[in-house]
């Protein structure tokens, strides 16, 4: 291996969270009376933590108060209906799989609450990835490659690959340091990651693993 693991982000890199995030998204905005998102804005309104996706959801103006009573609405549902449409994107497992036979180790990062992390990571991955890390109380979230530099302090590792699909992955690679390999089938385009200074993009978990392997 080129490396001595992998680090992943979770939302758009390996689960397609979308739809639960657009319908707990738009549950909260309805029980707030406020207009509704559709799935283009849900998507593009992803990456910087689920705070920022509530506020950028809010109408243009509203309070930071009111912007805390929707996300707490937001939370209440998500809780309850995370794993409703997610699945792991198409060659995903198998990916892992390898990983695990090659001895390779994993982690997940991701700016989503950690305990949803968790649970996620758990439920469709199990064993196969060996740590978890999510948006933490005291911790930078990303881009700073704070929740990275856990995660390779949990797996004992000094070279791993970056892994994601957005223009913060791009970001928190370049400040973690490491090299970044950036999906094309996840919250963003090929033409957003480029802008953003993405040098490495794939298209499926095959070229992926040709990639890292």
């Amino acid at each position: 291996m080129k490396y001595d693991s992998v680090i992943f982000d979770l939302d758009g890199t390996l689960l397609d969270t979308l739809e639960d995030l657009c319908d707990s998204t738009n549950f909260a905005l309805s029980a707030h009376n406020m207009p509704r998102r559709t799935l283009s804005e849900v998507r593009s309104f992803l990456g910087n933590g689920i705070r920022n996706l509530i506020r950028t959801s809010c109408p243009e103006g509203t309070d930071e108060e009111e912007i805390d009573r929707v996300l707490v609405t937001f939370r209440d549902h998500y809780k309850n209906n995370i794993r409703n449409k997610t699945k792991p994107y198409d060659g995903v497992i198998s990916l892992l799989e390898k990983l695990k036979s090659e001895n390779v180790p994993t982690a997940v990062v991701s700016n989503k609450v950690d305990v949803a992390v968790k649970m996620l990571v758990s439920c469709f991955f199990g064993s196969l990835v060996d740590v978890a890390v999510g948006e933490l109380e005291g911790v930078k979230r990303k881009p700073a490659p704070d929740t990275v530099r856990i995660a390779m302090e949990k797996l004992c590792v000094t070279n791993p690959v970056y892994v994601g699909d957005s223009e913060v992955d791009v970001q928190t690679a370049k400040n973690a340091g490491l090299d970044g390999v950036f999906v094309t089938w996840g919250f963003r385009s090929e033409d957003i990651l480029r802008g953003a200074g993405a040098e490495v993009l794939v298209h499926d978990a095959d070229e992926l693993w040709e990639v890292i392997a």
